[in-house]
Formats: structure tokens, sequence, C-alpha cells
């Protein structure tokens, strides 16, 4: 008499289907993903937090927005052009100061990742662990950031004369919201440039995973 196997498939197992597809176990699955998660937030607060880690970066370094930048133009021509330079360095150095604060938050997301999150990011594009921090971290680093970014920036003679000239470019539609207060400005840049250096991160895994001489990384990426 043969002996018959049930298989019970629970909703757990359903959304690890696509793992298995991938000849991946649940557990090698959430291990390579966390450990992406991990290498991407650790590499990319450690390249911004510190000198010249946004002012040296031309993929992130913050200037000053479209309308403010044409206009800085007219004002170096008036002699005032060390005075602008002193604002954006202080803008990049307020980006620097603030990163740091974000590893906390960033771990506990990895930590906190759901089993579905975990999928999305294993299956998605190149910047679906940026897209996973962004919306789980966003917010709260922004509130994080903002007293930070505040500190930095009061410092410069040349932050309320921004607040006051880009309140009125606001008024006339020039500036989004968030850019006529060089503090919410500058906490937002920072973000998208700490997000920006995580999916760069991502892309380096998914393209070589051999290469970041991780045994997890490159049996789960290098499966794909």
């Amino acid at each position: 008499m043969q002996r018959r196997h049930v298989f019970v498939c629970t909703p757990a197992l359903l959304l690890l289907r696509p793992a298995w597809a991938l000849n991946l176990s649940e557990g090698d699955a959430n291990a390579g993903i966390r450990t992406a998660l991990e290498r991407g937030a650790n590499s990319a607060v450690a390249m911004l937090g510190r000198p010249d880690g946004f002012l040296g970066n031309p993929l992130v370094k913050i200037e000053l927005p479209g309308y403010l930048k044409d206009a800085a133009k007219l004002l170096k021509a008036t002699g005032q052009g060390a005075k602008l330079d002193e604002l954006v360095t202080a803008m990049n150095r307020a980006a620097e100061a603030a990163v740091p604060a974000a590893k906390p938050l960033l771990v506990r997301a990895v930590k906190d990742m759901s089993v579905e999150d975990g999928l999305k990011i294993l299956k998605g594009g190149d910047d679906s662990v940026t897209q996973f921090f962004a919306g789980e971290t966003r917010e709260p680093l922004g509130q994080q950031f903002l007293p930070i970014v505040t500190r930095a920036t009061e410092r410069v003679s040349l932050a309320d004369k921004y607040n006051a000239v880009a309140k009125k470019a606001s008024a006339f539609g020039l500036l989004r919201g968030d850019d006529a207060n060089i503090q919410q400005y500058v906490t937002a840049r920072a973000l998208d440039g700490l997000y920006r250096i995580i999916g760069e991160e991502e892309k380096k895994i998914r393209r070589d995973p051999v290469g970041t001489g991780s045994a997890i990384l490159k049996k789960v990426f290098g499966s794909l």
C-alpha cells in the first residue's frame, strides 16, 4: 500500500513560491535580502555622513534650486560670490551632519521587514531597496534631520535672506513649497541623496553579487 504525502500550503509558503523557483530556501532569501539592505544602508551613511560626503560628490551635491541658482549668477556679478559659495557649502555640511542620524532607523526598518517586502525587493528592479527604505523611513527621518539642518544653516548669514527671497519666488510659482525654506529644502535633498546612494549600492550588488565577497549575496542575487 502506497503512502500518500499530504502537502499543506500555507499563505506564507505561497508568498515564498517565487523564492523556490530560484532554488532558494526561505532562510536564504530572507538572509540575502537583509544583508543587501544592511550593506546598502551602512555604505550610504558612511559615504555621506562625513566631510565632503555631499559637497564632494556630484551625484548628490546640494545646489541652490533652479530659480535661485539662476539669480545667484547676478549676485556673483555684484561681488557676492563668496557668500553664495558659503551658503552652498553650509547646505551640504548640514546634510553631512544629519545623515549619521539615519542609521538607527534604517537598521530598524531592516529588522521589521515583512516577508512580502522581502520578496518585492528580491524580484524588484534596481531601485527596490531604495523604494523600500524611502517608504519606511522618509517621514521619520525628515523629522530627525530638520533640527540638525536648522542648527547648521542658522550659522550662515545668507540663510535668512534665502528664505525671504525664496518665499517671494514661491508666491509666483517659481519654487515648490519645500524649496521656499532653506531648512526644509536641505532636509529633502539630504534624504534624496541618501536614498540615491543606497540605490547605487543596490545596483552594485545586483550587477556583481560575486564581487561583494558575501556568500549569501552571491547565492541569492546570483540566482536572479
